[in-house]
């Protein structure tokens, strides 16, 4: 029997086609001469007559008509628009047996293969393409709303600024902008620690309360950044309500595929949301990792079918956060299912993050400019290169190593059969050489005074590592070398047992000094005591490298960063500690080659093997085989190449070669004589290179291959020793010294007339006696508003260099504030401490009231007069009302000093705090 669909009209299979999306959406679909509006709880009728023709369908709910839709073939694709005056044609007649004084609200014009969509409420009615039909109760429900989403946004008041940051209000304010203009994409970038999350918190928060959205996804791409989210969600408190955000609004993370109805704002990964859109289950730790940290990706989207419970219109406004790194590859249709308009938040926009958000960038705040804000903090580069991390190195023949399976760390010691080489970047993957981290540990750790003047104790410090094997490998080594316990070093990996308790110690409390990760918090952690980030691996992603380093550039509070170092006092900037060349290392934004990361190795390679020629798959294993070949040393090496005839890197260069667009088209220009090849021209020709360059795998060699890969040991060379190359800053010091202090002092010049302690110095150098200790308390607190970079431990540290300063740092930032001050107002030609300069001081006055026929000071005036130096030397002036306490008061107080020197004790105190401001 003849199928009858093999004759139908491309407009038949289009209106069978609309009818299946139609029912799926929950429309019943009729025919005109059979209406029966208790068949479903909305009812498409075809053909439904109106004063101006048949409409293809009208659309009834609750007996109401809400709209119609206009179908037409799949070649009208390319020309649907041409049709919205037809269809809004028949919205706005007369529809027979209906009393319909107004125009339908809602209008869909529709093919096999795509939907488009008008919202007639709207201020500006615009279509927009639609991933299928709206539910029969969405529409019923709009159309009782005395305005649409899209008009509410046009009533949005104007943006209490009470407690927002500048580049907030400006993001806020362009965004609100954006959605007033029906813009569907908009792109936040702001620099991390600027407030991202605030912002879009803020944003929902209007939207709901203002607009009439009914529901927002808050997408991440982490179970970590989620629970972080979530977290802000519950602490925020709006400008114009005293309650918390989740008293007003019902806040739900999804931890299952229910989802409240009652939830007006939802906050799920991506990987979540594909699995309930798809209805099926989410794998145990699909949440734990981001794009960024897996091996590779798909490069095709992951297919989405239309889900009844969560349909397309199931949210008004989709937050993407982190929008840089998830979404165009591996979950672009997940997120372009809904029907909503999507914002996407990023510190680390690259090319695709602009062409997805259709280049509508809302917020351009760049780390620099925060910087410049105070918003942030910047960093320093301070390089450690050691002679195996820069050359490799050499395991002699006949030398005893030990072999340690990586994972479980079993151990067994063999005899080295040949000298064996190997590269800086085999370090810590197939070759572990524990003095290689000693060496930079403990530079490290006898640096530190020169990386944090004045510290007595370890800044809070997070170590980047490649493996969780070297990771482990770091935190023994780091205990030995500081001598520290366990709680000092700590890790927090995906591996690593209970790593959310750590991170909040590391974050709130004293220990762990420092933190070893390798992935989990390297992107959107907050941890803003952390002053100090230490490269242990490369990184060859210019966005991921962004986002880890963006992990220092937090700001915290003085008294919040003393809570867990003491010693601290203020964070003026972190420190990148890099011992592997991070900083120096070309940074590309290039896309994954293995795009089927979950088949395992040895399919991949048998498909290849028997006749797959398909691009994903070839690029795929060519991929494997790439990562494979950088792990081998020279022994494996050559058991493959006399497996294969030929070396593992000629295997993958063929493989990779035979998927050249270039080549393929060459051979099929030279196979055909076309000079544009078609399709099938250009298949053959890669079928035919693929078939080459895959001769050479046979189920030996895959085994072989296989096997090397899973049992892939680690050779822990302990009799290698490493020795430190050299140790500084990073870039031309002196340059940077200069920059500093030109920066310094034109901030000075700038404020010498509007700050009294400033003007005094400049202007009116003799009344510099006058200078109190609140007037320079006054003036600290200014410049670390101002310009916190210019921190006095930062400027110090820069003119001590370029006066070749070799004393002690002073630790009071106020004594080194007031002495960079004279440094820059002329008053002392270089550099010197407040201490040095009033212990010199005080001995030439001293030495002066001792000369010929003065009176000279008895030995306990001496003892009380040495107390006031001290003074003087850390508070800059000594007044009559210092002497109520210590150390004066101890020793007698006011009264001490009266008996000691009379009534011209007064004239004494004056005449001290002249010369010793000398």
């Amino acid at each position: 029997m003849i199928d009858p669909k093999l004759n139908q009209t491309p407009e038949q299979i289009a209106r069978d086609r609309i009818d299946a999306r139609l029912r799926a959406a929950g429309w019943a679909v009729q025919t005109a001469a059979g209406i029966d509006h208790s068949a479903g709880a909305g009812v498409a009728v075809r053909e439904y007559q109106t004063a101006v023709g048949p409409a293809d369908y009208a659309l009834f709910a609750d007996r109401r008509a809400l709209g119609v839709v206009e179908a037409k073939p799949d070649a009208w694709g390319e020309k649907i628009t041409t049709v919205e005056q037809q269809s809004a044609g028949y919205a706005a007649a007369e529809l027979r047996w209906v009393k319909n004084s107004e125009p339908l609200p809602f209008i869909y014009e529709a093919t096999g293969q795509i939907t488009r969509f008008t919202d007639c409420r709207d201020p500006k009615p615009r279509s927009r393409e639609v991933f299928t039909f709206h539910q029969p109760q969405t529409l019923l429900e709009w159309s009782g709303q005395t305005r649409s989403f899209r008009a509410g946004l046009q009533d949005l008041p104007p943006l209490n600024t009470e407690g927002l940051r500048d580049c907030q209000v400006a993001a806020i304010t362009r965004l609100e902008n954006s959605l007033r203009e029906d813009r569907p994409r908009a792109l936040v970038q702001m620099a991390t620690g600027s407030g991202k999350t605030f912002t879009a918190i803020t944003q929902v928060y209007r939207l709901l309360k203002h607009a009439g959205a009914r529901r927002v996804l808050f997408l991440v791409d982490t179970k970590n950044l989620g629970e972080q989210a979530e977290q802000e969600f519950m602490a925020y408190v709006p400008n114009d309500d005293s309650r918390k955000f989740t008293e007003l609004y019902t806040v739900q993370r999804l931890t299952s595929s229910f989802i409240s109805p009652h939830a007006q704002v939802c906050i799920c990964t991506i990987q979540r949301m594909y699995s309930i859109l798809k209805g099926e289950p989410l794998s145990d730790g699909a949440e734990d990792e981001h794009p960024a940290e897996r091996s590779g990706l798909r490069r095709e989207p992951l297919p989405v079918v239309y889900n009844a419970t969560v349909p397309p219109e199931f949210f008004d406004v989709v937050i993407i956060d982190e929008c840089h790194r998830s979404i165009y590859n591996l979950w672009r249709q997940v997120i372009e299912y809904f029907d909503s308009f999507l914002v996407g938040l990023t510190a680390t926009p690259d090319a695709r993050t602009y062409g997805f958000f259709q280049k509508n960038v809302v917020s351009e705040y760049t780390h620099e400019k925060a910087v410049a804000d105070g918003v942030n903090v910047g960093n320093e580069v301070y390089l450690i290169e050691t002679k195996v991390s820069l050359q490799g190195g050499r395991i002699a023949a006949r030398q005893m190593v030990e072999k340690r399976e990586r994972q479980t760390r079993a151990k067994r010691w063999e005899r080295q059969d040949t000298d064996e080489d190997f590269t800086a970047k085999q370090l810590d993957r197939s070759v572990v050489v524990p003095d290689q981290i000693r060496t930079v540990i403990r530079a490290f750790r006898e640096k530190l005074p020169e990386i944090f003047p004045g510290r007595q104790e370890v800044p809070k410090t997070l170590i980047f590592a490649k493996t969780d094997s070297h990771a482990d490998d770091i935190i023994q080594i780091v205990r030995q070398e500081f001598g520290e316990r366990n709680d000092f070093c700590r890790k927090i990996t995906h591996q690593a047992d209970n790593p959310k308790s750590v991170l909040a110690d590391f974050r709130n409390a004293y220990y762990p000094r420092i933190a070893v990760t390798v992935d989990m918090i390297a992107t959107g952690t907050d941890v803003k005591p952390l002053e100090c980030l230490l490269f242990l691996r490369d990184v060859k992603s210019a966005n991921y490298f962004e986002q880890m380093k963006g992990r220092g550039t937090r700001v915290v509070k003085a008294d919040d960063l003393k809570k867990v170092t003491p010693s601290a006092t203020a964070k003026t900037h972190y420190v990148i500690v890099d011992a592997v060349g991070v900083t120096r290392s070309v940074k590309t934004a290039s896309q994954p080659l293995d795009t089927k990361p979950s088949i395992p190795f040895k399919d991949l390679a048998m498909e290849v093997m028997m006749g797959a020629t398909d691009e994903d798959t070839v690029s795929s294993l060519a991929a494997r085989l790439a990562r494979l070949e950088r792990q081998l040393g020279p022994g494996e090496q050559a058991r493959i190449t006399e497996k294969a005839g030929r070396p593992l890197r000629s295997i993958t260069r063929d493989l990779f070669d035979a998927i050249d667009a270039d080549r393929i088209e060459t051979l099929a220009r030279q196979s055909t004589g076309q000079d544009d090849p078609d399709e099938p021209a250009l298949d053959a020709a890669r079928d035919r290179l693929v078939t080459d360059a895959a001769r050479v795998l046979t189920g030996e060699l895959i085994t072989l291959l296989d096997t090397i890969r899973r049992d892939h040991e680690q050779t822990v060379a302990h009799e290698i020793l490493d020795e430190v190359e050299s140790a500084g800053w990073a870039g031309d010091v002196t340059q940077n010294a200069q920059a500093i202090a030109d920066d310094f002092e034109s901030w000075l010049t700038e404020n010498r007339d509007r700050i009294q302690a400033l003007s005094i110095y400049f202007t009116q150098p003799a009344r510099r006696a006058q200078v109190t200790y609140r007037m320079i308390k006054d003036l600290l607190a200014t410049l670390r508003t101002d310009r916190p970079r210019l921190a006095p431990a930062h400027v110090w540290r820069a003119y001590a260099h370029l006066d070749e300063f070799k004393g002690e740092t002073p630790i009071s930032e106020l004594t080194q504030l007031v002495a960079l001050i004279r440094r820059v107002a002329g008053l002392d030609e270089r550099l010197t401490p407040n201490e040095d300069r009033v212990r010199r001081n005080f001995q030439n006055w001293v030495l002066r009231r001792h000369s010929g026929a003065g009176e000279k000071f008895s030995d306990p005036q001496m003892a009380w007069l040495r107390m006031i130096r001290d003074h003087v030397a850390t508070s800059i002036r000594i007044e009559p009302e210092d002497l109520d306490f210590a150390p004066f008061d101890a020793q007698g107080g006011l009264g001490r000093m009266y008996a000691l020197f009379g009534p011209g004790y007064a004239d004494v105190m004056d005449e001290m705090n002249e010369a010793l401001s000398a």
